[in-house]
């Protein structure tokens, strides 16, 4: 059963997962994939409630974005197994199903075409309102030092050269499944 929610009243709660992991899921080519994200945010743009998910230039996931406008946020919700995150951040899904490795149950969207995972209850429907590449001219040379040093090549998981794409995702439907 699926609870709606406010986002409102939930956003410290997404905000707050995001320090330890929280997961994308994405749909394209017959094929769900999900990620495990650690930068994000919740806002209003436009007038609509947004949650923006940086996404780098190399990753599957931006592949699947890019081809079908749509994602789920699925964010862990009372007990969670912190494998799933761990797995999901260092596993591409070019490579492995990882839904299927992981025996993750998805269920259906109310709006997207995107499913949830029952196994992260707290669930976000988004449709891409908007996409940006961060510019890599305005970025603090500390911050590219850090994040940004060009040591590892983008075809691998843990790479770290490719500059992140800000995806802006309206928040359509907002649920805990229960």
């Amino acid at each position: 059963m699926k609870r709606e929610i406010d986002i409102l009243e939930y956003t410290s709660e997404i905000i707050g997962k995001l320090k330890t992991g929280i997961l994308v899921t994405s749909k394209a080519f017959d094929k769900v994939n999900t990620m495990t994200i650690a930068w994000g945010s919740i806002g209003i743009e436009w007038n609509k409630p947004v949650f923006i998910t940086y996404v780098r230039e190399g990753r599957f996931t931006r592949e699947l974005l890019d081809e079908n406008p749509e994602f789920t946020v699925n964010v862990p919700y009372g007990d969670s197994d912190n494998k799933i995150l761990k797995f999901c951040g260092s596993n591409s899904g070019r490579n492995i199903d990882k839904i299927k490795e992981l025996g993750l149950t998805l269920i259906d969207s109310d709006i997207v075409s995107v499913p949830g995972i029952k196994e992260l209850p707290l669930t976000l429907e988004c449709k891409i309102i908007h996409k940006k590449l961060q510019d890599k001219n305005t970025i603090p040379k500390s911050i590219k030092e850090r994040f940004y040093p060009e040591n590892i090549d983008s075809s691998f998981p843990g790479s770290n050269r490719d500059y992140h794409i800000a995806y802006y995702g309206e928040i359509v439907k907002a649920y805990i499944y229960e």
